[in-house]
């Protein structure tokens, strides 16, 4: 029998002016801290970050892609620097590289997303895209971060785009972690998926379907709510562990297939994943009532209904189907066998 798993960050701070907690935080994985953010937190947060951390913290920019070249040119910087703590400051692409960096030197990571746009902040996981854009592989690290700071007001400052598509990537995790449990496939700790986790699922799904558009409402208002902080929880941590400690399906597989097309290469994460839900759906058969509940919830908040809404054409459905197929590792973690026919067939019926 193979053993349950269960893995996660040690700890998870939330709320409005939780940045002012990294101090304490950082303070119990290191002294020299290195921060890794791209130009535009920089810019942002530079001033306030040094103030927080004192002269002791240094910089390294992100350059806009999570590349193996990437990784590795940050993770030399982190060497030259002497520091013995790596923060990852932004959104998934630059919070990856820096806990690919980490990794690399053997040094703790401190995760401080400035978006809610994915689930990246709690794993152990880094993706690793082509300079193309395209997904190239999964690295993991020996632990997952020492620490996530999510401060909500950070959040509710962002553009809402990068909030909805936070949305789109953690509904997806109810039914995916389904699918993997049923199909027997082993959680990202290779272990079985215990009760717990499978119940997160479940609530993340339940916190998004009620609370997320007027969560998204107060986004666009730059406002911090109890809605908002309930939809924060379920987006960072609660569909973090879930995908992590349960698993991954078609949804998740299609963006290997997404990524290659490249009308899609700005299109981010979640908005992908948020369309291969609604492909899994199709594939599962019998869930027209639950597809026309996300098609409004979609259409409500803008996450896109459908291939073309996602700014793809008919004529990509081959090679998208046939990718996801032949470079997903969670493509058989499905009720049936999938095939890049029966998968395209499903891309289409969502064409339009």
């Amino acid at each position: 029998m193979t053993l349950r798993k269960f893995g996660s960050p040690h700890l998870y701070v939330q709320g409005a002016g939780a940045l002012d907690e990294l101090p304490a935080v950082v303070e119990q994985s290191g002294r020299i801290p290195l921060l890794v953010a791209d130009g535009v937190v920089l810019g942002l947060f530079r001033e306030r970050i040094a103030a927080l951390l004192g002269s002791d913290v240094s910089f390294a920019e992100f350059s806009g892609e999570c590349t193996a070249e990437e990784i590795d040119k940050v993770a030399t910087e982190v060497r030259s620097k002497g520091a013995d703590v790596v923060i990852g400051m932004g959104g998934g692409k630059a919070i990856d590289v820096a806990k690919g960096a980490a990794s690399l030197c053997g040094l703790p990571v401190v995760i401080v997303p400035s978006i809610a746009s994915n689930d990246s902040p709690t794993s152990r996981l880094s993706v690793l895209y082509t300079a193309e854009h395209v997904i190239d592989s999964v690295r993991m690290m020996p632990r997952n971060p020492e620490a996530v700071i999510v401060d909500t007001q950070i959040i509710a400052s962002a553009p809402v785009r990068f909030f909805v598509a936070g949305l789109g990537d953690a509904l997806s995790k109810r039914f995916e972690v389904e699918e993997a449990v049923r199909a027997g496939a082993s959680n990202f700790f290779g272990g079985r998926q215990t009760l717990l986790v499978q119940r997160l699922a479940e609530t993340c799904f339940e916190i998004l379907i009620t609370h997320g558009p007027g969560a998204a409402k107060a986004v666009e208002e730059n406002r911090v709510t109890p809605e908002l902080e309930d939809v924060v929880e379920a987006v960072v941590l609660m569909s973090g562990l879930a995908f992590e400690n349960g698993g991954l399906s078609i949804a998740h597989s299609l963006t290997r297939g997404l990524s290659a097309v490249p009308a899609l290469a700005d299109r981010l994460h979640g908005e992908q994943v948020a369309f291969g839900l609604l492909v899994q759906l199709v594939l599962q058969g019998g869930q027209e009532e639950l597809l026309a509940r996300l098609a409004a919830l979609y259409a409500g908040i803008g996450l896109p209904t459908s291939l073309a809404a996602l700014g793809a054409g008919r004529e990509d459905a081959a090679i998208i189907a046939q990718t996801a197929c032949d470079s997903a590792p969670y493509i058989g973690n499905f009720r049936s066998a999938v095939t890049p026919v029966t998968l395209e067939q499903a891309i289409l019926r969502l064409a339009t």
